[in-house]
């Protein structure tokens, strides 16, 4: 927590402490312990408000699809990005997953979170919900951490293949992967996206080094040209915050001899 910062919400759900800040602008961050990775930052007056660099890269997804008209979100966090597809995108619904409800309390109770008649919150583990659901969706977002990392039970050739299930023909699933220098699994992880997924497309987020990863449900559409220009068209207040967009098709990352991902 930041000097700056007062605390307006600190309680112990079942799964993790969850701590609410707010700085002196009124933005208010989300974590999952009191030094935890910061999961969420939201405005609560501002649905379009995308405080994360990473946040800002993830809607840029919506340029590898064609009129999205269902969305999954695992993992709400303050709820930040089905907020903003939610307002981005009037006709859409879009479901969200999310394990812990004392999460869902708190998005809700301090981060501007409403759920309506286009956004519904079911509480549950997000690998059952999908691979339990009978919808297809046009777009999959898996943004589900616990205090630093991603559930090693949502990484799995098994479940990605789930996954790509539960897409439409030309859905996508976009997911957020800590990068290579802070996740000893990185290589491993891309390689099973590469094996489920055809093409994989790779958005770097380089101040926190994270990176974005886009499957296909099948083979692209569009040149890079056009997608470069698809995705300039995605309404992302402050992405140039965030640096150069460096993307590229994942074939040009190397990852030789690496291990796919599988259940136990």
């Amino acid at each position: 927590m930041l000097p700056a910062e007062k605390v307006l919400l600190a309680r112990h759900s079942a799964f993790t402490p969850i701590r609410v800040t707010e700085d002196r602008d009124g933005v208010r961050t989300l974590r999952f312990g009191d030094s935890g990775t910061r999961q969420s930052v939201v405005k609560v007056n501002d649905p379009t408000y995308l405080g994360l660099a990473y946040s800002k890269v993830m809607p840029l997804s919506l340029g590898f699809i064609d009129c999205p008209k269902k969305i999954l979100v695992v993992g709400l966090g303050g709820g930040s990005l089905p907020v903003f597809f939610h307002t981005i995108l009037p006709e859409a619904g879009i479901d969200i997953v999310e394990l812990d409800a004392d999460v869902v309390r708190t998005a809700s109770e301090f981060c501007g979170f409403v759920q309506d008649r286009r956004m519904r919150v079911s509480v549950e583990d997000g690998r059952d919900f999908i691979e339990g659901c009978d919808v297809s969706y046009d777009l999959i977002v898996l943004d589900a951490f616990d205090a630093d990392s991603v559930p090693q039970h949502l990484l799995t050739e098994e479940f990605l293949q789930a996954v790509k299930g539960a897409l439409n023909p030309h859905g996508a699933v976009v997911a957020n992967v800590w990068g290579p220098a802070l996740n000893r699994l990185y290589s491993r992880i891309l390689a099973t996206y590469r094996h489920v997924f055809d093409p994989v497309f790779i958005l770097d987020v380089p101040n926190p080094g994270t990176k974005v990863f886009i499957g296909m449900s099948q083979a692209c559409r569009w040149s890079e040209a056009e997608l470069l220009q698809r995705m300039a068209a995605v309404p992302v207040v402050g992405l140039s915050e965030v640096g150069t967009l460096r993307f590229r098709h994942s074939d040009l990352e190397h990852v030789p001899g690496a291990e796919l991902i599988r259940d136990p």
